[in-house]
């Protein structure tokens, strides 16, 4: 069976079982989030006429009907006891503040059953449970950017990835701090009922189906949200309106009605960057989202997001995200992960 919302023949597959392993101290959006991801893809498959859900949902804990109390102190009551499943296609682990510390309990069974499923997921801080459990020696991981040089003292064969928002490696998959978690799980649904389910997901949650940039980024636009009441806002505004064209202080000054000097110095003050540095943040979420939803020459991409050559925009673009532009459309293109 085919569904609008999931063109795809795995809609008449059997559900796949997700189960989230949670502990005592684990932040709650680590848990919510991605699982919101899954269970949105149910109702849609529903509306679609789908007899099945997609997925099979459940909570793992220490033990059946526990609660377990979150690091924002809400309770949870777990569906299952860790060890009381078979058949596990996607095991997720929950990370927060105390995640390091997580029960062995957790960490041995993560070991015992990680064999068995299709694909082993931590959110956040729970790579460091993956660490503990054996399961990233030697591979590619990534989590919450304040401890991604915590993570490399931790377990020194780990690959650890600085910027990147979620890494697959084989059958492991980690993401970075919090709600990237549901940038994960979005990868996820992805890979498993193709891309036209996935956004329709992201837009029922009012989310990117594949935010641009990485953990380094600072979104220019938010930025520009933050500031809309202050004395820039209309030439902010007008920055990201005219990104393409050529730009210099004494332009955007003459627009703002100031002097050069005086403009250079409101706009860190109101922004905390230079308006080189704002501008050219523009330009690369420009060429994030073309190099993800097109196929455009890297050369018609930099003219056409304002860059000053095809060499100016490679530069720009490793020197800010650590790869080059073509490294970038590989990992993270419509389809990448299938």
């Amino acid at each position: 069976m085919k569904c609008e919302q999931c063109p795809t023949e795995g809609c008449s597959t059997a559900p796949r079982l997700v189960v989230m392993a949670v502990h005592d101290g684990a932040e709650i959006l680590d848990i919510t989030g991605p699982l919101s991801v899954f269970s949105a893809a149910n109702d849609l498959h529903a509306q679609s006429g789908g007899a099945e859900p997609l997925y099979r949902i459940q909570v793992a804990g220490e033990s059946s009907d526990a609660v377990v109390r979150t690091a924002s102190g809400i309770r949870l009551l777990t569906d299952t006891a860790l060890g009381q499943h078979s058949g596990i296609d996607t095991l997720l682990v929950a990370g927060g503040p105390v995640a390091k510390q997580a029960p062995q309990a957790l960490v041995d069974w993560l070991r015992e059953a990680a064999p068995l499923v299709r694909r082993v997921c931590s959110i956040c801080s729970g790579a460091f449970i993956l660490a503990r459990a054996g399961l990233l020696e030697g591979r590619q991981a990534t989590t919450h950017w304040l401890m991604l040089e915590e993570l490399r003292t931790f377990s020194p064969n780990i690959d650890v990835q600085a910027d990147a928002l979620h890494v697959k490696d084989g059958s492991v998959y980690t993401s970075a701090g919090v709600t990237a978690g549901i940038d994960l799980a979005l990868a996820l649904l992805e890979e498993d009922f193709g891309r036209d389910l996935a956004l329709n997901v992201a837009r029922v949650l009012v989310l990117y189906l594949k935010r641009p940039g990485g953990q380094s980024q600072f979104s220019t636009t938010l930025l520009a949200q933050i500031h809309e009441g202050g004395t820039l806002a209309s030439t902010i505004q007008w920055l990201r309106d005219n990104h393409q064209r050529p730009l210099c202080n004494e332009d955007i000054a003459r627009h703002a009605a100031m002097s050069p000097r005086n403009f250079a110095r409101v706009f860190k003050r109101e922004t905390g960057v230079t308006p080189a540095h704002f501008i050219e943040n523009i330009r690369l979420e420009a060429a994030v989202k073309r190099l993800e939803e097109t196929t455009q020459a890297l050369e018609t991409i930099a003219r056409e997001c304002g860059f000053q050559s095809g060499e100016h925009f490679r530069l720009t673009f490793s020197r800010r995200f650590g790869i080059t532009p073509g490294q970038y459309r590989n990992r993270f293109r419509s389809g990448a992960w299938r």
